[in-house]
């Protein structure tokens, strides 16, 4: 058989994983367990607390450094070399806010404001790693997250799903619906979440206004 030339074609949402420093996860979180200020109006979760962080500004070179990587990672996954003409584009926080999930806590099915969102995992203890391995169902199970886009038979990727780590981080299109599955362990699960609004070419790609909700 001669060989036949052949191209697949990139479909869905650019869905981003990473990994935070430890003085990045250390800062986040001692500030997120500082806030006050209840957030859970803005938000769609039911979980044990939900705050704003009192000074984002500490975390600008850090988010400056996360979505100019974002605007790479988009590059190779969209194949347009002209997506980061003139240097990447500049990023407006536009809110951050820190979710603390107990036993019971969930996030129903929701997407969020603005034209990126994220969401960093600060703790994930033990208790809810070994009750998630211990789980025999087929969704992402206790403490999980289920990321998922478009419609189609079994055959077609529609969803991503995952048990973050303690570190990990998604940087993913504020559009993207995604949700939280219960636990029952005694412990706490902690995150942060976020917005950022764009300039043009996100506006245009990304900014589909919902309200925005928590990962």
């Amino acid at each position: 058989m001669s060989a036949i030339n052949y191209e697949v074609l990139r479909w869905g949402p650019c869905l981003v994983k990473t990994s935070i420093d430890e003085e990045w996860r250390k800062l986040f979180l001692s500030e997120a367990k500082a806030s006050k200020k209840d957030f859970e109006s803005q938000l769609a979760g039911i979980l044990k607390k939900q705050v704003e962080f009192r000074n984002s500004s500490l975390f600008d070179k850090f988010f400056g450094d996360m979505f100019k990587m974002y605007d790479h990672a988009l590059q190779d996954w969209t194949g347009d070399k002209n997506i980061i003409k003139g240097g990447g584009e500049i990023y407006n926080l536009e809110s951050l806010w820190a979710n603390f999930q107990g036993p019971g806590d969930f996030n129903p099915p929701h997407s969020h404001g603005g034209a990126l969102s994220w969401v960093i995992y600060l703790q994930i203890p033990d208790e809810l790693i070994t009750e998630n391995k211990q789980y025999k169902g087929t969704s992402a199970g206790p403490g999980g997250i289920t990321f998922t886009y478009g419609d189609g038979p079994r055959d077609v990727i529609t969803y991503q799903t995952f048990l973050p780590q303690t570190g990990d981080m998604y940087i993913f299109p504020a559009w993207l619906q995604h949700w939280v599955y219960p636990f029952k362990s005694n412990c706490e699960r902690i995150s942060v979440s976020g917005n950022v609004t764009s300039g043009i070419r996100f506006k245009a790609m990304y900014d589909k206004k919902t309200k925005g909700m928590s990962g």
